[in-house]
């Protein structure tokens, strides 16, 4: 599970540089950097198992939804201009979200909060490969069928983590390593996220 969070850091890395070579605007390189934070926090919260780590697994996730929703909904814009009330709104949500979950220390409210951010990308997604840029309908369906598969396989480790690591146990240790549905979680939602920027 700490390993898996590669897919996070070194794609992402990869496209800030190329953001940063083209002359691409900032929020592409705020995108690409705010994933490599989400694998860098989740790195060390697998590596430790530690409460403040998981803070830094859990509230770059919400940051990082941010900075995806200021993109898609400034596509449309001219270069180098910034929408100031959604950004203000934005980080507001950010602010408020974090001050909540730091103090209720609970799990659903963070899935919740994450949830609502996926659910406005996915809409404005489908509306832009839709009716805006009908081209790039491959890649964001690939794009939304990846990051899906992640989010089911971590549903099914969750709700039958006892099984599976009664199974994993009685199974050769590789066969056992490729059936940790928590890491393939990782692989596909931080593959899915990449294209999701490249989208």
């Amino acid at each position: 599970n700490t390993v898996s969070n590669l897919i996070f850091i070194l794609p992402p890395i990869y496209g800030a540089i190329q953001t940063y070579k083209d002359g691409l605007e900032k929020r592409y390189l705020a995108a690409y950097l705010c994933l490599t934070a989400v694998g860098l926090g989740s790195w060390c919260f697998h590596m430790t198992l530690k409460y403040e780590m998981q803070l830094l697994d859990e509230l770059p996730m919400i940051y990082s939804c941010c900075v995806f929703v200021y993109c898609l909904y400034e596509c449309f814009k001219y270069k180098n201009t910034v929408n100031y009330p959604l950004l203000f709104l934005l980080v507001t949500y950010s602010f408020i979200v974090s001050i909540v979950y730091l103090n209720l220390k609970e799990p659903v409210f963070h899935q919740i909060m994450y949830g609502t951010l996926v659910s406005i990308i996915v809409l404005r997604s489908v509306y832009i490969v839709l009716w805006v840029y009908p081209w790039l309908r491959g890649l964001g369906y690939t794009s939304l069928t990846v990051f899906l598969m992640g989010f089911f396989l971590w549903n099914v480790d969750n709700i039958f983590c006892d099984k599976l690591r009664a199974l994993r146990e009685k199974m050769p240790p590789v066969v056992g390593a490729v059936t940790q549905f928590h890491a393939w979680w990782h692989i596909l939602t931080g593959l899915g996220s990449y294209l999701h920027i490249l989208l």
